[in-house]
């Protein structure tokens, strides 16, 4: 338990809270603290989804801009791998993870949200990578992950200009999974969570590795990687549970144990 990040756990749901506050402007050491809570999550045999949340304010209004000022080239680069690293870390959780957006996600809290697998924000929430108007660029994987959601030259729009989108626009672009009211965002993110959190833990972490992976490398790399994979699911408990329930009852009715 971190002074500005915690972990706290519902069922097979564990929310990574931001809690610094006015708006959870990102400093080191949050970074630190989200490394080591990410840490903790991917060795957790209890926890099989994961929610990012701030709060009703602002899910994170950005990095604290007062603490990188006076920084020279050799502190910057210290605290881009911290950031990175971090960052990194909850890209690479086996969990699924869902970050609940509302009010503001603003440079490194938007490459925060783009490390999860979906994002579910509010339609007035404002979400965007403005560090050019700072004179630097995005330093977390801003420029890497967003061309990947929404393609190379709306990536270099939203960079260049440092504009930054509502939570509809973010949506129809792909940026967002979906935008809705601000007081559903966390309740929605947790549904989605329970429901993932009920599946086959170990398929769901296959899948996302395959689909992070492949997109790496080459379709040829990809369909290895995939055929793996799915040929290890096979020395599962939930493959052997979930293909006796399609036999004995049809689709979609197995409870998994998450083994």
């Amino acid at each position: 338990m971190g002074e500005f990040v915690r972990l706290e756990t519902e069922g097979g749901v564990g929310v990574i809270r931001l809690d610094r506050p006015p708006v959870n402007a990102i400093n080191s050491q949050i970074h630190r603290e989200l490394l080591a809570v990410g840490r903790e999550v991917a060795r957790s045999l209890t926890v099989r989804a994961v929610v990012l949340y701030g709060g009703q304010r602002a899910f994170a209004a950005g990095a604290d801009i007062r603490e990188m000022a006076e920084f020279g080239p050799g502190d910057t680069a210290v605290l881009g791998r911290i950031m990175t690293d971090a960052i990194g870390t909850v890209a690479r959780l086996p969990q699924p993870v869902i970050a609940a957006i509302t009010g503001y996600a603003f440079g490194a809290g938007c490459e925060l949200a783009l490390a999860a697998d979906f994002r579910i924000i509010a339609q007035d929430a404002r979400i965007g990578l403005p560090e050019i108007t700072l004179g630097v660029i995005p330093g977390a994987g801003g420029t890497q992950r967003l061309p990947r959601l929404v393609g190379v030259a709306k990536a270099k729009e939203l960079i260049f200009t440092g504009r930054p989108v509502d939570g509809t626009e973010a949506a129809r672009i792909g940026l967002a999974t979906r935008a809705v009211p601000a007081d559903r965002v966390l309740p929605e993110s947790m549904e989605l969570a329970q429901r993932l959190a009920a599946g086959p833990t170990a398929a769901l972490a296959a899948a996302k590795r395959a689909i992070d992976d492949g997109m790496d490398g080459t379709l040829t790399s990809g369909l290895e990687l995939e055929g793996r994979r799915f040929a290890e699911l096979f020395a599962t408990d939930d493959q052997r549970i979930g293909m006796a329930s399609f036999v004995q009852h049809g689709p979609g009715k197995a409870t998994f144990t998450g083994r």
